[in-house]
């Protein structure tokens, strides 16, 4: 059945379109937060992944996502290979851990600093939604305000740090990239986002500087992944720009939903995925006929 539709994959975004404009070989990725077991959701992001990377005869990296030692949960790695495994979605090389490179992240950090695009923030949550007008804080995204741009308010400690963007930062502009399933995308960051944060109050660093940094280490020339996470594309693309780093080529496919129509959770229904050979096989049917209907 996989190669089956790899085949069909690649009938859908042909290896040649991809190859004529790529300077280094094919490297894509998966990288799973090990928060839980796998679950539909999950298999269509890296069903999706693993079909890219083999339509452009490439290779298909695992990296674990688990920055966020909080809601890392003990043996979801383990049982996120088996599951991999089990589905025929070999990856190449060795597993990587967030976990383990807190060091490059350290680096980066210092890097933008010295540059003078980072700064501390002594905000907390509720007061930058309480700053903004009712009708904004209830969108999808706080953007926030600036309030320490120019510096810490008197008698405040900081307690994140913010990378600045728009005019401050590298480029000014709108950033805009194209994603081979819709077309150009184009994100004014200081608008729609604000300068956003690298470094979290809790000592945690963001997810938007660790996959940068991380996608960069690796070479990966490819990302394939949920459209949930395309709001967070220009962001990366932002550190990629000032970092000095390469951007990738960028494909967001349809997530599953659960029944209230949101993206399919632990929270809101989504069950591990099976492991038997039957329930795989419908596992994967039901993952390629969301991909390719």
């Amino acid at each position: 059945m996989l190669e089956q539709l790899v085949a069909h994959w690649a009938r859908c975004y042909p290896p040649a379109a991809i190859a004529a404009t790529a300077r280094v070989a094919y490297r894509g990725r998966f990288a799973p937060s090990p928060t839980g077991p796998l679950h539909q959701g999950s298999l269509v992001a890296a069903l999706a992944g693993w079909l890219d990377a083999r339509a452009h005869g490439g290779q298909w990296l695992l990296r674990i996502d688990d920055l966020d030692a909080p809601r890392t949960v003990a043996g979801a790695d383990a049982a996120i290979m088996a599951a991999l495994r089990a589905y025929g979605l070999h990856w190449d090389g060795e597993v990587v851990y967030q976990s383990a490179r807190h060091a490059a992240y350290r680096a980066a950090f210092a890097h933008l600093r010295e540059r003078g695009l980072v700064y501390a923030c002594g905000c907390t949550r509720r007061e930058i939604a309480d700053s903004l007008p009712s009708a904004h804080a209830r969108g999808c995204e706080t953007v926030y305000p600036g309030t320490c741009r120019a510096g810490l308010p008197a008698g405040r400690t900081p307690r994140s740090w913010r990378v600045r963007v728009g005019a401050a930062g590298p480029g000014g502009a709108p950033v805009i990239f194209a994603d081979r399933a819709c077309g150009p995308v184009m994100h004014d960051l200081a608008r729609d986002t604000g300068d956003f944060v690298l470094l979290r109050a809790d000592g945690q660093w963001a997810y938007q500087l660790a996959v940068a940094v991380d996608d960069a280490a690796a070479g990966i020339t490819h990302i394939v992944r949920g459209a949930d996470l395309r709001e967070s594309t220009p962001r990366q693309i932002y550190l990629q720009h000032a970092l000095g780093l390469t951007t990738p080529s960028y494909l967001h496919v349809p997530v599953v939903t659960a029944a209230d129509g949101e993206k399919l959770s632990k929270q809101n229904g989504a069950v591990p995925l099976p492991l038997d050979a039957r329930g795989v096989a419908t596992a994967l049917e039901l993952a390629a006929r969301h991909l390719f209907e």
